[in-house]
């Protein structure tokens, strides 16, 4: 539990740091002063300041702001003060400016999911090959008693009532097993370079647990992709899944809009440190793929056009390009904070919701 705790929060700070990085980092370039930089969401816990900017830790765990000199209302009536540098001021850049520097938190979190995806894929990632193997044999079972061995890779199989099937995936064989069971069946194995023929007898009745034959089987092998070629796969398959997050976003708010309940659970902070927990089981691979996952799922979040997230504040600045002119500062405001408010509403019920499939079991 302790463990979980601390990847967990590792894992959401670091999404979070390098969120607000982005837009840290591109008001800086472009000019624009940062009043604050903050980790979690107020009340402040803690705060010093360097320079122009406070650097602060706040009491709720669930995200991170950084607040730019003229960003809202009154920060706007104090920019146009006598003696003062516009320049300095959110409200006072292009409509590109201020866009490039609303998108920079998405880019860097879907940048961080594309490195650590590029890491893995340098690393080895297990992908189908198009060849079953045998990956473990259990003691006393017919696959034992018939003569196979680990690594056997399972060519083909056929029987008196099935013409052969060439083996490609293991649902091939299963389903070909399932339908022969008590009837022999007879498979071309390849071993050490060499090709075999085995016959064996699957079992009618079948141990819990186990399968007709009992043999584990898997068609995954690790690929090891190149420095060159691990950024571009990375990109590719970053891209798949924000399509795939998208869609199901989509789908979800349709059914919220049209009163119907969501098809899956949805997951809070709690269900999503429940998930952390499992992901460390597996090891550090598993726990930085679920990292990637979760940076790419707050890149897709944040660009949505809701009140409060940068995607809701891009929309204002498309409004803005439309209308030619911008909406009144206090509108903005308080629609960003209604939006806030439902925001957090949400992570409320949603959280409950975790609780209580964790009491159910």
């Amino acid at each position: 539990m302790i463990l979980t705790a601390i990847t967990f929060l590792v894992i959401l700070t670091i999404l979070v740091l390098i969120h607000e990085l982005g837009h840290f980092m591109m008001a800086r370039w472009i000019g624009v002063r940062v009043e604050e930089f903050g980790l979690g969401l107020p009340p402040r816990i803690w705060g010093k300041k360097f320079g122009n900017t406070i650097y602060s830790l706040n009491w709720l765990p669930i995200g991170g702001f950084v607040r730019l000199a003229g960003e809202d209302e009154e920060g706007e009536k104090k920019s146009r003060a006598k003696g003062t540098n516009i320049r300095e001021y959110f409200w006072a850049r292009s409509k590109k400016e201020r866009s490039v520097i609303l998108a920079a938190g998405v880019i860097m979190n879907f940048i961080l999911a594309v490195g650590i995806t590029a890491a893995l894929l340098v690393s080895g990632v297990k992908e189908p090959s198009g060849k079953v193997r045998v990956e473990r044999i259990i003691a006393g079972s017919p696959a034992e008693k018939a003569g196979f061995q680990l690594n056997d890779t399972l060519v083909s199989i056929d029987s008196e009532s099935k013409d052969v099937l060439k083996l490609t995936t293991p649902s091939e064989l299963i389903a070909f097993v399932n339908e022969e069971k008590g009837n022999e069946v007879t498979l071309q194995v390849i071993r050490d370079g060499k090709e075999m023929v085995i016959t064996v007898i699957p079992r009618k009745e079948v141990p819990p647990g186990e399968g007709p034959l009992g043999v584990a089987i898997s068609d995954l092998e690790t690929h090891k992709y190149s420095l060159a070629e691990a950024p571009g796969k990375a990109f590719m398959i970053n891209v798949m899944r924000a399509k795939e997050m998208l869609v199901s976003l989509g789908s979800m708010l349709w059914r919220l809009v049209t009163l119907r309940a969501p098809e899956a659970d949805v997951a809070g902070p709690i269900g999503i440190a429940q998930v952390t927990g499992q992901a460390v089981k597996f090891g550090w691979q598993a726990v930085l793929e679920f990292a990637s996952i979760l940076s790419l799922n707050l890149a897709v979040l944040n660009i949505l056009p809701i009140p409060a997230l940068d995607g809701g504040r891009l929309a204002f600045v498309f409004l803005e390009k439309i209308l030619g002119r911008r909406a009144h500062p206090a509108f903005e405001k308080s629609t960003h904070q209604i939006g806030m408010i439902i925001l957090l509403g949400l992570v409320l019920l949603v959280s409950i919701n975790d609780i209580l499939r964790l009491i159910r079991g």
